[in-house]
C-alpha cells in the first residue's frame, strides 16, 4: 500500500462539500462499526431526511467531546492507501489550515453546485490552491441529479472554470459529473449518466501521485521550545519542533538562524528511545554538544545545505480576507513558521481580483483581493523563498487577535541592517563559547543578561539616571555595568576617533563589547546621544533584539527612536525615582529576581 495522501475537500458553502466526504467514508467502509446506523437511527426518529453529510458532523461532534477515533477510522481508504481529509469550513479556516498546520496537501477536489454553477468563492477556493502550489487538483461538478444528468450543463461549466483555471496557470486532471447524495460516480459509474465515460472519484484519486518525499529537500525545523530537565540529575535542554523538510542525524553540526548560533547534535529523542536520525513531518527533540541560548521561533538548518534569507523585508503574494482591509501605518502580527513578530505594510505593488482576476492599483488590499505587497518587521525573521521550500515561506496576518490573511514570501529584500547581520552571524559561527553556559550565569547571578540603552538629547540628565540605575542594581545584589559611549572613543574607538565621524562604526563596536559583556551575565546599561532607530536596531542586532529596554530622556523625542520609556528632563535628585521606574520595567521583563 502507498503511503497516506492529504487530500483537502474546498468549494462554495451548500455545493455539497460535506455530503462528498460523508459518501467517501461510508462508500470506503472507513466509518466506526454502526455509525452509518446511528446516524440514519436518529433520522428517523428526528422526522428528517437522511443526508450523508451528517456523517461528517457527527464525527466533529465526537471529537470536539473528546471521543477518541482511531487512526483507521479518521481516513478513508483505498486499496492503494489511506486518504487524509484536511477539512477546510470556511475561507479563513481554509487560510489557516493550509499555511500553518495542514500545510502539506498533496492533492484537491473543488466541488461545484451544477444549479449553481461557477461561483466567486469558486474561483477564489481555486486562486488559492494555485497560490499554495496545489498542482493535482479534480473538479467534483455536484448535485447533477438536480440539472436531471444534463451533459450540457456538465459541459458548461467544465468550459467556464477551465477558461478561468487556464489564466492562473492551474491544469485540473479532470472533470467529474457527481451526485454525491445518491452516489453517482463517487465510488461507482452512474447509470444516470452514460454520456461520462471518465474514472470515478475513487478511481482519480488514486491516480493521484504522491509529492516528492521533503527528506530530499534541505533540513528546516522551526524552533517550538526548549525544555529543560532537572529531575534526577538529568541536566538535558531538548530543542523541539516538527522537521519541515530533510532529514537530521546525531553528529550533523545545525546552525540557527536568525541568530546564527551552531552546535552538534548529541541526541535525537523519542518519547520511548534514542533515534540516530528523523525526517520530515517528525515531530521531535534533539541535544546538542555545546550547550547554546536560542528560543522558540529560531529556524534549525545543517551546515553546508541551503541557507534561509533573513531579512526584515520582503515580497510576498497575500490573500486577504479580513473583515477590515490591510492598510499602510497599521501594526499586524505576522506568523511564519513558529515566529510571531509585529509587522506592517510597506508597499502594495499590484492587487487582483481573484475571481475576475482584474489588476487594480491601490492604496489598500480589501477583503477577498490577491495582492503583491512588500512588508516589513519589527525584527529580523528567518524564511525561505517559496521557490526553494514552500513550507517555510508560508505565513498568516493577524489583525485584531484574528488570522485575517495569509500568502508565500517570493522575494527577500535586503534591508540596512543586512552588512552588520551577515558579520554577527559570521562572528556567532566562529564564537568559542565558554564552559559555563548563559544559563548557569543566570542561576548563579539570579538575572538575565540584558542591554539597557539610556539616551536622548544633551544635559537632559542621562548619565545621571544611568549611573543611579547601576548603584541600584548593584546594591541589590546584582551584576551590572554602566558604559558611556564617550569611553569607547578613547580606548576602543581610538583608531577611528581622528578619522571618521562616521557613528555607525562606532555603534558597531559598542554593539561587540556590549555583546561580550552580556555573554557574561551582566546588565549593561549605556548612554548615548540621540540614538536613533536605526542605531538602535544596529545595536539590537548585535546582542539580540528580545535584550534591549531602550530609555529616551527629555520632553522633546528628536529622532524615530521606538523608545520602551520615556521620561521628561531629569533634575538633581530626582535620578532614584526614575530608577525605580527602569529596575521596575527590568522586574516585569522577568531581567531580574527569579528569571528563570
Amino acid at each position: 500500500m502507498d503511503r497516506d495522501l492529504n487530500l483537502v475537500i474546498v468549494g462554495h458553502v451548500d455545493h455539497g462539500k460535506s455530503t462528498v466526504i460523508g459518501r467517501l467514508f461510508a462508500d470506503t467502509d472507513s466509518l466506526p462499526e454502526g455509525k452509518l446506523d446511528q446516524v440514519k437511527e436518529n433520522c428517523r426518529r428526528n422526522s428528517k431526511p437522511f443526508e450523508y453529510a451528517f456523517l461528517l458532523d457527527s464525527l466533529k461532534d465526537e471529537q470536539s467531546q473528546g471521543i477518541t477515533i482511531d487512526s483507521a477510522r479518521a481516513f478513508f481508504k483505498t486499496e492503494k492507501r489511506r486518504y487524509i481529509i484536511i477539512d477546510a469550513p470556511g475561507h479563513i479556516e481554509f487560510l489557516k489550515n493550509m499555511i500553518s498546520g495542514a500545510a502539506r496537501a498533496e492533492a484537491a477536489l473543488l466541488v461545484i453546485d451544477a444549479n449553481e454553477g461557477v461561483r466567486e468563492n469558486s474561483k477564489r477556493h481555486g486562486y488559492m490552491l494555485s497560490m499554495l502550489g496545489i498542482k493535482q487538483i479534480v473538479i467534483l461538478v455536484n448535485k447533477m441529479d438536480l440539472v436531471n444528468f444534463d451533459q450540457k450543463k456538465f459541459e458548461k461549466i467544465k468550459e467556464e472554470y477551465t477558461s478561468f483555471l487556464e489564466k492562473i496557470n492551474v491544469n485540473p486532471l479532470g472533470f467529474i459529473p457527481v451526485s454525491a447524495i445518491n452516489g453517482d460516480n463517487i465510488s461507482n459509474k452512474s447509470k444516470n449518466m452514460d454520456w461520462y465515460s471518465g474514472k470515478t472519484v475513487l478511481e482519480m484519486l488514486d491516480v493521484f501521485s504522491n509529492e516528492l518525499i521533503d527528506i530530499n529537500k534541505p533540513f528546516r525545523m522551526p524552533v517550538q521550545d526548549v525544555y529543560k530537565f532537572t529531575k534526577g540529575g538529568d541536566g538535558r535542554r531538548i530543542v523541539a519542533g516538527t522537521v519541515e523538510t530533510g532529514t537530521l542525524n546525531v553528529g550533523d553540526e545545525v546552525i540557527f538562524y536568525p541568530s546564527g548560533k551552531k552546535s552538534i547534535v548529541s541526541t535525537i529523542e523519542d518519547l520511548s528511545k534514542n533515534l540516530d536520525h528523523c525526517d520530515a513531518g517528525y515531530a521531535t527533540g534533539f541535544t546538542l554538544e555545546k550547550q547554546i541560548y536560542i528560543t522558540r521561533g529560531e529556524l534549525a538548518v545543517k551546515t553546508g545545505e541551503l541557507k534561509p534569507s533573513i531579512s526584515t523585508q520582503f515580497k510576498a503574494s497575500i490573500f486577504w480576507l479580513g473583515k477590515n482591509p490591510l492598510e499602510y501605518k497599521k501594526t499586524y502580527y505576522l506568523k511564519v513558521n513558529t515566529t510571531k513578530v509585529e509587522v506592517v505594510l510597506e508597499k502594495v505593488e499590484s492587487v487582483i481580483d481573484a475571481s475576475t482576476l482584474g489588476i487594480q492599483k491601490k492604496d489598500r488590499v480589501d477583503r477577498h483581493d490577491v495582492a503583491e505587497c512588500v512588508f516589513k518587521t519589527n525584527k529580523p525573521i528567518a524564511f525561505d523563498l517559496t521557490k526553494n521550500i514552500s513550507q517555510t515561506s508560508r505565513f498568516v496576518l493577524v489583525d485584531e487577535y484574528e488570522i485575517s490573511g495569509g500568502g508565500i514570501i517570493t522575494e527577500s529584500i535586503e534591508d540596512e541592517q543586512n552588512w552588520a547581520r551577515e558579520s554577527i552571524i559570521a562572528r556567532n559561527y566562529k564564537w568559542e563559547s565558554s564552559s559555563i553556559s548563559s544559563e548557569k550565569r543566570a542561576e548563579r547571578y539570579n538575572q538575565k543578561p540584558y542591554l539597557v540603552i539610556v539616551t536622548g538629547n544633551k544635559s537632559v540628565g542621562k548619565k545621571r539616571l544611568a549611573k543611579e540605575v547601576e548603584s541600584k542594581l548593584f546594591n541589590e545584589g546584582k551584576f551590572v555595568y554602566y558604559l558611556g559611549i564617550g569611553s569607547l572613543l578613547y580606548g576602543v574607538d581610538a583608531d577611528i576617533k581622528a578619522h571618521s565621524v562616521d557613528t555607525v562604526e562606532h555603534l558597531r563596536r559598542l554593539g561587540e563589547v556590549s555583546n561580550i559583556l552580556l555573554d557574561a551575565g551582566v546588565i549593561l546599561v549605556v548612554t548615548a546621544i540621540a540614538l536613533s532607530k536605526k542605531d538602535v536596531n544596529l545595536l539590537k542586532t548585535s546582542v539580540g533584539f528580545d535584550n534591549v529596554l531602550s530609555v529616551w530622556v527629555g520632553k522633546k523625542v528628536s529622532t524615530d527612536i521606538n523608545y520602551d520609556l520615556h521620561f521628561p528632563t531629569i533634575h538633581k535628585g530626582e535620578e532614584l525615582e526614575y530608577a525605580s521606574l527602569i529596575k521596575e520595567e527590568l522586574k516585569n521583563r522577568r531581567i531580574v529576581y527569579n528569571p528563570w
